[in-house]
């Protein structure tokens, strides 16, 4: 009865395209036996007298099964299916010996070798159709893999090609987002001004600046945009464009007077008008905090507005460290938020640290950093000056963060004050 399966009751990818099988056996007799129920069965036989012309068969044709005596001169079936895996092949060889052995311990020699099946000799047919049967069900299945294997690849190479895109989109945005800040150290007389920004991605949501609307004048800001990524250094371009320091007549903060000079507006009001702005827009769910102040170079006095953001530091002259402010709800979230300014003065050679919550929320072995641990990163830059304090304070960070990347953005700006 077993002799009876055709290929019509396989599946169509199998009855579509016929099998290769070697027949392999000194025996030319056998091979005849054999060749003639496999050419009844539907399949495309060659073959071969020895393990070696075998071998050459294999390296110009692909062969789907390879059935194979054990026992023959020279070369035997075993070293054969040795010889046989070692081959470069795009697709799987189903390798089926003949043996007149039964012992446990050859079978599994023969397996570990790499034969799939063995037939003891006189082979029966129904058996062998059964083991060929079996073995287009293994063929099949690779042959689903591999092609399922080349989608997944086409896909991959696919989304590559749409990843690199997105990069060189991304590493431009950067490159815009860094000519935000065009220059990290600025010198207003005795005054210096260093800014740090290190997004934790491609762009980052921190943004910092300066500018000034006449001689002793000055506007600083450090602002957190909620979240990451491109949706926040978009909104920290816009905020740029409402803070402009080349085109002063953009600049909210700034108000003309007697069309003639630009005055500082207070900080409160500049954060009150940022938050109506922020709100007026629909669809814009960001919101972001702020530490925004301007400051009067001739006497050192500081008025600043606290908008949600990490508290301003200042470090005397002496060395001494204090934290101002009394904190205020971000810019963009509550309609109709207040903010209050307030005022410090520094004396020659103190210093105004403007920081974002990368410093201070950065974790270590599970442990912020915090206010505490900033004013020891401080202390220890204390001899250092201008942009070498800000390069300090992110190596001490990173140190401190090991091999771990950043999770936030990293941004900073630092007042020193050189008297008037």
């Amino acid at each position: 009865m077993a002799e009876k399966h055709s290929l019509a009751s396989m599946p169509d990818a199998v009855a579509t395209s016929p099998k290769v099988v070697l027949l392999v056996d000194d025996s030319r007799a056998q091979r005849r036996i054999l060749r003639a129920s496999l050419m009844r069965w539907g399949y495309d036989v060659v073959e071969a007298g020895s393990g070696g012309e075998a071998l050459d068969i294999c390296r110009q044709r692909q062969i789907d099964f390879i059935i194979s005596d054990w026992m023959m001169p020279g070369m035997t079936g075993l070293d054969f299916c040795a010889r046989f895996r070692a081959l470069s092949r795009d697709t799987y060889g189903y390798f089926i010996l003949l043996t007149s052995k039964s012992e446990t311990g050859e079978i599994v020699n023969g397996l570990e070798i790499g034969a799939d099946d063995f037939l003891t000799k006189p082979v029966n047919a129904s058996e062998l159709r059964a083991r060929l049967i079996a073995g287009e069900r293994v063929l099949m299945m690779e042959h689903e893999l591999n092609r399922k294997t080349q989608m997944i690849s086409a896909a991959l190479n696919e989304l590559q090609l749409l990843y690199d895109t997105i990069d060189r989109d991304l590493t431009q945005a950067r490159k815009i987002q860094e000519s935000l800040v065009p220059e990290r150290h600025c010198q207003f007389g005795k005054t210096q001004v260093s800014m740090l920004m290190k997004p934790c991605g491609h762009v980052g949501g921190d943004l910092v600046g300066v500018f000034s609307p006449g001689p002793r004048r000055l506007g600083f800001y450090n602002v957190d945009v909620s979240g990451h990524g491109v949706t926040s250094a978009l909104m920290t371009a816009r905020l740029a464009g409402y803070l402009n320091a080349q085109f002063l007549e953009q600049n909210i903060a700034l108000e003309r007077r007697f069309d003639r000079f630009f005055a500082l507006r207070p900080p409160d009001e500049v954060a009150l008008l940022l938050n109506e702005r922020l709100l007026a827009d629909s669809g814009v769910e960001e919101y972001f905090t702020m530490a925004y102040g301007i400051a009067d170079l001739a006497t050192g006095q500081i008025k600043l507005v606290q908008a949600g953001h990490p508290h301003p530091m200042v470090q005397r002259a002496d060395g001494r460290i204090e934290f101002v402010g009394d904190g205020g709800v971000p810019v963009g979230l509550i309609p109709g938020a207040e903010y209050e300014s307030f005022e410090i003065r520094l004396s020659p050679g103190d210093r105004l640290l403007l920081y974002s919550d990368g410093f201070t929320e950065a974790e270590a072995d599970g442990e912020m950093l915090e206010e505490n641990g900033l004013r020891e990163m401080i202390s220890h830059a204390h001899r250092l000056s201008g942009p070498e304090v800000l390069d300090d304070l992110y190596w001490q960070l990173t140190e401190r963060q090991g091999s771990a990347p950043m999770a936030d953005d990293v941004s900073a700006v630092l007042i020193e004050y050189g008297g008037p």
